[in-house]
């Protein structure tokens, strides 16, 4: 009898304790270490973009004498290298967000270097214009697949300060790229700019092969789950390794995250999110701050050497100026997105709300957007003071209209920045096609005002060239206003209806 009260009384000891706390799948298994070498990666991959941009503006006067062009003619690759900058990521962020990361990086990178090596061949005009085209195509995307990458590891309260690194980085060809452009150009003649490229765009992909690991929440989930299928082994690798070296607690043996059904490639999800409400204004702003901002570094070149005389060399040192800007000013701007955030965050957890992260009532325009207005405001300032400046060379020095690049560059990545990581906190679930889609935007306005901006800086100067910029960047800031004001309130909105749809069902 005693035994059995023991037994009994045992029994339910045991069943009062507290089972083992089951342990929650964090939001990914990737740890800081990973995060940031991910982020490196797909830093340096985003760089090629720029590169073959920037490394190219030196050399534009040397080009139109050797293919016997003009100026003017040589320029227009820069519109249609603008274009396809547009257009490719439109293909190329849709892929990434079904058949993955690291596949749509190889096949970019493939059409990048193999367009390098044409163009440094390249006999005549009409194949410089050709294969420039084909280049943007292969370098242009890396920027679309990169932001969808960081999407897929970070969460909303640090995605701004990893944002601004993968900013930094991608811009470091802004700062660099026309100092090598000038020296290799000067000393090697421009073709081998195209050679130069040529290896280091070799080289960096067997890197990213080797070391980038699939991130695509469609097929990895967190980081978690091996991806199967007899064309998997790709995605695999090196996933397993960061899977085995991750500091992240997780329950390794519990069931795997269930995976959402397969997608189809959608070509037109950017210009769904492009003509979307939720995103137009802003990206409209966007596109117009770096329209204007492009139109400055193009005739940077030809008023430099028409102006002040000044050789391939040292045309290509005038740019450092602004890339340092871009690299200052997105750091900075990540920072300070993080700190908006929490304080957002913070305010709504002392005001007993019980909006969550993911929420669509959560602000995320007051944590997002707060100072777009004054990055505007003041690049209007710096454009107003290039364009006087260079109007008088022979009554103000150099370096009035090089400082004022810097604050212009500071300002134009600082906005794309702030609006990048906005769109990605929107459209999460399809982070690359909603950069494809800022992207194309952007590059078909700047294409557009590439392609004027020297006629109409010999037509009215260059000073009221730019003031004419500076009034239209005022106009646009219709659109943050409308975006901060209305967005919110249209996405709790279109959530009501889904849930009505559903309860309907």
């Amino acid at each position: 009898m005693t035994s059995t009260t023991e037994q009994s009384d045992g029994n339910a000891l045991e069943a009062a304790q507290p089972s083992p706390a089951v342990p929650q799948q964090p939001y990914t298994i990737f740890d800081k270490r990973q995060k940031y070498l991910i982020v490196f990666i797909v830093s340096i991959a985003a760089t090629f973009s720029g590169f073959a941009s920037n490394i190219y503006f030196p050399a534009l006067p040397t080009i139109a004498a050797d293919l016997d062009v003009s100026v003017e003619l040589v320029t227009l690759t820069v519109t249609s290298y603008l274009i396809f900058q547009g257009l490719a990521p439109s293909f190329w962020g849709p892929v990434s967000d079904v058949r993955g990361r690291r596949v749509a990086y190889v096949f970019t990178f493939i059409v990048f270097v193999g367009a390098c090596v044409g163009l440094a061949l390249t006999p005549s005009y009409a194949a410089l214009v050709v294969l420039r085209c084909l280049q943007s195509a292969g370098s242009a995307s890396t920027i679309a697949i990169g932001s969808g990458a960081i999407g897929d590891v970070t969460t909303r309260a640090e995605r701004g300060g990893f944002m601004g690194v993968f900013q930094a980085g991608l811009l470091v060809p802004v700062a660099v790229g026309p100092v090598i452009g000038g020296a290799i150009a000067g000393s090697l003649g421009w073709r081998a700019i195209f050679w130069f490229l040529t290896v280091y765009g070799g080289v960096f992909l067997l890197a990213l092969i080797a070391f980038l690991p699939e991130t695509l929440r469609s097929l990895v989930a967190n980081g978690s789950v091996a991806p199967q299928g007899r064309r998997s082994w790709f995605a695999r690798f090196p996933l397993d390794v960061y899977q085995k070296t991750s500091r992240v607690e997780w329950d390794r043996d519990a069931p795997p995250p269930e995976l959402p059904p397969p997608k189809k490639i959608d070509v037109l999800g950017p210009l769904r999110i492009l003509g979307s409400k939720f995103a137009t204004p802003i990206i409209v702003f966007l596109a117009i701050c770096y329209t204007v901002w492009q139109m400055s570094i193009t005739a940077m070149s030809s008023l430099f050497k028409d102006r002040y005389g000044l050789s391939e060399l040292h045309i290509g040192l005038t740019f450092i100026a602004n890339g340092v800007g871009c690299m200052l000013g997105t750091l900075v701007t990540g920072k300070i997105l993080d700190a908006d955030y929490r304080r957002v965050k913070a305010k709504i957890c002392a005001s007993g709300s019980d909006e969550t992260e993911e929420d669509q009532s959560f602000p995320i325009e007051k944590a997002r957007l707060r100072l777009l207005p004054v990055f505007s405001l003041l690049q209007c300032l710096a454009i107003l003071l290039f364009g006087w400046t260079i109007q008088y060379p022979h009554k103000v020095p150099i370096a009035i209209p090089i400082i004022s690049t810097f604050v212009t560059g500071w300002t134009a990545v600082s906005t794309q920045s702030v609006i990048m990581t906005y769109l990605i906190d929107i459209f999460s679930d399809c982070s690359a096609a909603a950069s494809a889609s800022l992207n194309l935007a952007r590059c078909l306005f700047a294409a557009g005002g590439t392609s004027f901006v020297m006629p109409m800086i010999n037509g009215i100067g260059v000073g009221w060239t730019f003031t004419v910029c500076a009034a239209v960047m005022v106009l646009a800031l219709i659109g943050p206003y409308v975006q901060y004001r209305y967005a919110g309130k249209w996405r709790m909105a279109m959530e009501r209806e889904r849930e009505k749809a559903a309860a309907a069902h």
